[in-house]
């Protein structure tokens, strides 16, 4: 069993919601990402994404489109961030990352070398934003001969039809995008948000994940009685940029941050199937 399927498991057996946590690779350097995802960990965060910088993250916001650019002017290469998650399996063998990303880095690598240093160094699964499952099997097909899984995006207009189709490809989980637009958006619609995610569980055998637009515990807490993971990103993002030259405070900032939302998720548990 996978990392991601152990954890989603353990949270089901204890009632809680998943908790995954956004960072670009290398913003505003790789060792002080690998500080800010041990911060995340200690900060109740169950699953890591790791953004790879790339120079026209066409799905992001300004927020993270700036994170890109910060980690790209320290010259972040995929290299760099497979060395980042060994570092981080030296002392932390149990917290699944993903890689979250765009098609071109990995082609310009090869699909095979790419996911052969990826698993090597400890990742458990790869996001690839603007991969369709149409054109995916081939690169599917290497990332499940590393033990890669696969995460797809759905959006808020996909169809049943094609929400189905996705799942047949995808593996870990599946990431719901609550907003049309970039990462980073201002206005998220909950009850609309609640509704959509309701509808898709019933389509899919997979644990559901939302983001984009959730910034704050209540929502967070809202949202968890539809979804099985919650994902916190330009938040996240906004401190680091916040505080790049106060790295100290940038992470007693973010743990500031996730905390309140933690406990939020927790709040309340008792035992049996979460609603």
């Amino acid at each position: 069993m996978s990392r991601i399927s152990k954890k989603f498991e353990l949270l089901k057996n204890e009632n809680k919601t998943c908790l995954i946590s956004y960072v670009t690779a290398g913003d505003p350097s790789i060792s002080d990402s690998l500080n800010i995802m041990k911060t995340l960990v200690n900060s109740g965060t169950d699953i890591i994404e790791l953004g790879v910088p790339f120079s026209d993250p066409m799905a992001d916001g300004p927020t993270i489109q700036r994170a890109c650019e910060r980690a790209l002017s320290q010259n972040t290469s995929c290299i760099d961030i497979f060395e980042l998650v060994k570092n981080f399996r030296k002392e932390n063998n149990q917290t699944p990352v993903v890689l979250m990303g765009y098609l071109n880095p990995i082609e310009r690598m090869g699909y095979e070398l790419f996911a052969k240093l990826a698993s090597e160094s400890g990742v458990d699964a790869i996001l690839v934003v603007d991969l369709p499952h149409e054109e995916a099997k081939d690169v599917i097909t290497i990332f499940k001969k590393y033990n890669l899984e696969s995460i797809f995006l759905i959006a808020p207009n996909t169809k049943v039809k094609r929400i189905k189709e996705i799942s047949k490809y995808a593996s870990g989980f599946l990431y719901y995008v609550s907003l049309k637009g970039v990462t980073g958006a201002v206005t998220l619609d909950v009850a609309k948000t609640i509704e959509q995610l309701k509808s898709i569980k019933e389509s899919i055998d997979l644990p559901l994940a939302v983001g984009f637009g959730i910034k704050d515990a209540e929502t967070a807490k809202i949202l968890s009685n539809a979804a099985d993971a919650i994902v916190i990103g330009s938040a996240i993002v906004n401190i680091i940029e916040k505080e790049q030259d106060n790295k100290s405070k940038a992470n007693d900032d973010i743990m500031k941050l996730m905390n309140p939302i933690r406990l939020k998720l927790d709040e309340g548990i008792v035992s049996g199937d979460k609603a």
